[in-house]
C-alpha cells in the first residue's frame, strides 16, 4: 500500500482487518516502527473523531504529530496548474505539498465536497493534488467522495460484533436537516462489497448513489422491507447525488426507531457520528444496548493505526 485514499486502496482486506485486530489487542507492539517518524495532519474541515482518533493511533506507534487547520491558520492555496496567481491566494500546491513532504512522513488530508460542482468532487481536487505532488504517502482523513478510515473502522466492528458467517447488513438512509456528502455511504459500500455480507441499501426513490459504486448491490426503497432479519443497520443520511448537494427528502418516516428495529433480527446500530438525534436515530435506539456507535468509534483509532503501519511498512 503506497497511499490510503479510497477503499480501493485495499489489496487483500482479510489480512488487513487481521492486523487491526492485532493491532487493538496490542496497541503499542509496532511502537519502534514510528519512531522518528512525523504524521502531518492537514484539515480543511472541522473533525472530532478523525482527528483525535489519527492522532492517538500515531502516538501509539511511536510518531509525532504535526496538525494544521489550513482554512485559518496557513497560506490560502491554489490548486489549478498554469493559474495566474493575482488573486488571495499566495501559495501553490506544487510547493506547499513538496515543502510539507519534507517535514513529514505521512500526510493525512481531510477536505468536505463543495457539493456544487459534481466532477470537481468526484475528482477529489484537492487530496488528489496532495498526491500528485507530495513525495511521502497520503492519507484521506475524509475527502470529496470518500471516507476510508471510517471504513475500515466499520468493517472491523461488523467482524467483532457479528453472530452469523454471513451476516444481513443494511445501509439505511434517514433524515437530515443539512445537506451532507455522500463520502461515508460511498466508502461503506466499497467496504461491503469486499466483506462477506447480505448487503443491502435502503433509501426513497431518488436518492440513489452513484451507480458506479452501487453496482452490483440489492436496492429497497421500502425500508420496512430492508430491515427484515438483518443483523446491522447503518443509519446515514446523504444529500442527492442526481440532483447534486440537493436536500429533495426530509420524509421523518425514514428517522429509525424501535418500529424498524424490531422487524430486525436484533440487529445492532451503526452510525459514523455525529448523530442527529431524534432526526436520524431516536433516543429509544441510541440509548438501548442495540446501539454500537461508541465502540464502532473506538475502532477509528485501530483502523488509522492499521493503515499508517502498513504505509510505514512499505517505507521500509
Amino acid at each position: 500500500m503506497k497511499k490510503y485514499t479510497s477503499v480501493d486502496d485495499i489489496e487483500n482486506l482479510d489480512q488487513i482487518l487481521q492486523l487491526a485486530k492485532k493491532i487493538k489487542e496490542n496497541p503499542f507492539d509496532y511502537k519502534e516502527l514510528g519512531k522518528n517518524k512525523t504524521l502531518g495532519l492537514l484539515f480543511f474541515n472541522p473533525s472530532l473523531r478523525t482527528r483525535l482518533s489519527t492522532q492517538k493511533a500515531a502516538q501509539n506507534l511511536g510518531m509525532e504529530c504535526i496538525v494544521m487547520n489550513l482554512n485559518n491558520e496557513g497560506w490560502t492555496l491554489e490548486f489549478e496548474d498554469g493559474a495566474i496567481m493575482n488573486g488571495s491566494a499566495s501559495e501553490h500546491i506544487k510547493e506547499a505539498a513538496k515543502v510539507i513532504s519534507q517535514y513529514c512522513d505521512l500526510i493525512g488530508i481531510r477536505s468536505f465536497p463543495s457539493l456544487k460542482d459534481k466532477d470537481k468532487d468526484e475528482a477529489e481536487f484537492i487530496i488528489s493534488s496532495f498526491v500528485k505532488h507530495s513525495t511521502v504517502p497520503v492519507i484521506s482523513l475524509e475527502g470529496s467522495t470518500e471516507h476510508p478510515l471510517q471504513a475500515l473502522a466499520d468493517a472491523l466492528t461488523i467482524e467483532e460484533y457479528k453472530t452469523t458467517k454471513r451476516p444481513k447488513v443494511v445501509l439505511s438512509w434517514a433524515p437530515h436537516p443539512k445537506a451532507l456528502p455522500q463520502s461515508v455511504p460511498n466508502s461503506f459500500i466499497k467496504m461491503m462489497k469486499k466483506m462477506d455480507v447480505d448487503f443491502v441499501i435502503t433509501h426513497p426513490e431518488g436518492y440513489e448513489l452513484n451507480p458506479e459504486i452501487t453496482k452490483g448491490v440489492s436496492i429497497e426503497y421500502n425500508q420496512d422491507e430492508a430491515f427484515k432479519n438483518a443483523d446491522f443497520i447503518y443509519g446515514k443520511n446523504w444529500s442527492n447525488y442526481n440532483h447534486y448537494g440537493e436536500i429533495t427528502n426530509n420524509d421523518p418516516a425514514w428517522t429509525i426507531g424501535s418500529r424498524q428495529m424490531n422487524l430486525t433480527n436484533n440487529a445492532k446500530f451503526m452510525h459514523c457520528l455525529p448523530v442527529r438525534r431524534n432526526v436520524v436515530v431516536t433516543d429509544e435506539i441510541l440509548d438501548s444496548d442495540s446501539s454500537i456507535v461508541i465502540p464502532q468509534a473506538n475502532n477509528r483509532t485501530y483502523s488509522a493505526q492499521t493503515i499508517i503501519t502498513s504505509l510505514l511498512n512499505n517505507l521500509e
